[in-house]
C-alpha cells in the first residue's frame, strides 16, 4: 500500500468540499476493509488488524468489526476481541451473533460465568438456537456444572439432531464422569454423522479401553492414525494399551513415533521407561525416566489426553 496510510490523512484532502470528502471517506473505507480481507486470508494478520480499525475510525461497519474480532481472536488478542465485540452488541443489540461471538472468545479465555451470561442473553433472542444451547453447555462445563451441560447439549440435541459436537462433547464429559456406557452412544453417533473425525474415534478408543474392551481400542486407536499419521495422543494410548496387553516391543515402537514427532515429548519418555522395564532393559528405562525428569522438571508428568477444547473451535456442527 506504500504511503497510503500517510497520504489518506494529508493536509489537502481537509481542504475539500465536505461532499469531496464523504465520497473519498466511501472509498478509503472500502481499500481499508478489502486491503484486511485479502491480508487476513493471507495469513498477515497484523497488517489485516491495522487496515480493519483504519476502516473502522471512518465509519462503523458491522461486518468489518467482525472480521477485525476473527483477526484478533486468531492472533489470540482476545481482550482486543472483546472490545471489538462489545460495540458489535452496541450496534445491533437485537442480534444474536455478537453474543454467540463473545461466548466463543470467552470460552476460550476460560471464563465460564462470563460465557454463561452471554449464551443466556442469547437464548432471550432465540430461544430455540442449537448452538447457543450448545455454547451453554461448554461454558457450563468450564463452570464445573457438569449437570448443567449435559442438559444444555441435551436440548441442542433435541433441537437439532445432528449435532456432531453436541454429541462428541456430551459423550466426553458422560466419561469424564465414569460413565463409559453412556458415553459409547454418543460417541458412536457422533462417529455416524463424522466418519473422517478422528477425535471422535480417539475418544471411542478411550470408551473401549475403560470398557475393557482392548480388541476394540487398539481398533479405533489405529484408525486415528490411519486418519492422521501425526496425532501423538493416539500413538501414546495405543502404546499403553500394548503395555497392559504385555507386548512391550510394538509399545516401544508407538512411543518412538510420538518422540520423532515430538522430541520434547516428556511423558513420551517416561511411557516408553515402562514398556523398557517390562523387557527387563534397566538401563534404557533409567535413561529414559532420565530424560522425562529434565524435560519435566517438576517431578509431575502431564497425562496423555487429547485436547478436546481445540477441537471445538472449528466444529463441525
Amino acid at each position: 500500500m506504500g504511503n497510503f496510510f500517510k497520504s489518506l490523512f494529508s493536509s489537502s484532502q481537509a481542504e475539500e468540499a465536505p461532499e469531496k470528502i464523504s465520497r473519498n471517506d466511501k472509498k478509503n473505507f472500502d481499500i481499508f476493509k478489502y486491503d484486511g480481507i485479502r491480508a487476513q486470508q493471507m495469513g498477515r494478520l497484523p497488517y489485516a488488524i491495522k487496515c480493519f480499525t483504519e476502516a473502522l475510525n471512518i465509519q462503523d461497519d458491522f461486518e468489518t468489526m467482525n472480521y477485525l474480532v476473527i483477526a484478533y481472536t486468531n492472533s489470540h488478542e482476545f481482550e482486543e476481541a472483546l472490545e471489538v465485540v462489545n460495540r458489535m452488541v452496541s450496534l445491533e443489540p437485537g442480534n444474536i451473533t455478537p453474543y454467540l461471538t463473545r461466548t466463543n472468545i470467552l470460552l476460550l479465555m476460560k471464563k465460564g460465568e462470563e460465557a454463561i451470561a452471554d449464551c443466556l442473553k442469547a437464548l432471550e433472542l432465540e430461544e430455540n438456537n442449537p448452538l447457543a444451547w450448545f455454547l451453554l453447555g461448554k461454558a457450563k462445563r468450564i463452570a464445573n456444572d457438569l449437570a448443567g451441560a449435559i442438559e444444555g447439549l441435551t436440548k441442542a440435541l433435541s433441537i437439532k439432531d445432528d449435532f456432531t459436537d453436541a454429541y462428541l462433547l456430551r459423550s466426553e464429559i458422560l466419561f469424564e464422569t465414569n460413565q463409559p456406557g453412556e458415553a459409547l452412544p454418543d460417541v458412536e453417533k457422533a462417529i455416524e454423522l463424522a466418519p473422517d473425525e478422528e477425535s471422535a474415534y480417539l475418544l471411542r478408543g478411550q470408551i473401549h479401553d475403560k470398557l475393557n474392551d482392548f480388541s476394540a481400542a487398539a481398533d479405533d486407536y489405529n484408525r486415528v492414525l490411519e486418519l492422521n499419521p501425526f496425532n501423538t495422543d493416539a500413538f501414546m494410548f495405543l502404546g499403553a494399551l500394548l503395555i497392559s496387553a504385555g507386548n512391550p516391543d510394538d509399545a516401544i515402537q508407538c512411543f518412538n513415533e510420538a518422540i520423532e514427532l515430538k522430541p520434547d515429548f516428556a511423558n513420551a519418555y517416561s511411557e516408553r521407561a515402562k514398556a523398557k522395564a517390562l523387557k527387563g532393559d534397566r538401563e534404557g528405562a533409567a535413561a529414559d525416566i532420565k530424560t522425562a525428569g529434565e524435560l519435566h522438571p517438576e517431578g509431575e508428568l502431564p497425562v496423555a489426553q487429547s485436547n478436546f477444547e481445540d477441537m471445538y473451535k472449528g466444529g463441525i456442527y
